[in-house]
């Protein structure tokens, strides 16, 4: 088991934000923080990828903001969270595996700018840190979610990386995706997460900046965790 930080002797624990674009290895350090310090992992993509698969499963079209916002008072969401897997269910049926296509992947990205997705899933969110003791990753943590989280961090990296990173995860899962085409999609939702007009990707003012490029996962926890002790 990790050691739980600030959550001995029954005091309440550390809201930490980790936000990014896509590729800079947000998952992966998160997971591994949550487990050293024995805290829950909240995936915030995911539910957004789980937003995604339930309008996708209706057949809608992302350009239809009307017919996506009709239809999330009908949706119940569900996560399962721990240190180190996160189960996802959509109107109780477990989409877990389902979310991580280059599919879903997309329509997400396009599915998330939408105002009416990113105010429906703010409680959502908000309730599953409310208590502490949470490593929250994803791209509005610290300016919007969690404005006031005890630690914020921002991960950026090259591009060429971020792509090279993302194309690896796709072919292990077993997806025929060329690289050219993924850095392609992870530009365009590049662009479209820095332009939305409900929180945008960008830097909390008061976040820890950490750039990925050239470290493993590994190194960047230590980095994080050097910063979390020093805030204590």
């Amino acid at each position: 088991m990790g050691e739980r930080v600030g959550s001995r002797q029954g005091e309440k624990g550390l809201i930490i934000a980790i936000d990014g674009p896509a590729g800079v290895g947000k998952s992966t350090v998160a997971r591994l923080l949550a487990l050293r310090l024995g805290y829950l992992y909240l995936d915030t993509g995911a539910l957004y990828r789980a937003v995604a698969w339930k309008v996708r499963e209706a057949g809608l079209s992302p350009d239809d903001r009307a017919a996506i916002t009709a239809l999330l008072p009908e949706t119940t969401l569900r996560m399962e969270c721990g240190p180190e897997l996160v189960h996802v269910f959509v109107d109780g049926r477990d989409v877990t595996g389902e979310l991580r296509t280059p599919g879903v992947t997309a329509l997400a990205s396009m599915v998330s700018a939408i105002p009416a997705v990113r105010e429906w899933l703010l409680p959502v969110q908000r309730e599953i840190g409310a208590s502490g003791s949470v490593v929250a990753e994803g791209r509005d943590i610290g300016t919007r979610v969690f404005p006031k989280a005890d630690i914020k961090f921002f991960l950026e990296a090259d591009a060429d990386i971020r792509a090279t990173r993302r194309h690896r995860e796709l072919v292990a899962a077993g997806h025929s995706v060329q690289f050219d085409q993924t850095k392609r999609d992870l530009t365009g939702r590049d662009d479209r997460d820095r332009s939305r007009t409900v929180g945008p990707l960008m830097p909390a003012p008061d976040a820890e900046r950490i750039d990925t490029s050239s470290m493993p996962a590994e190194t960047v926890v230590e980095q994080m965790m050097a910063v979390i002790t020093a805030k204590l």
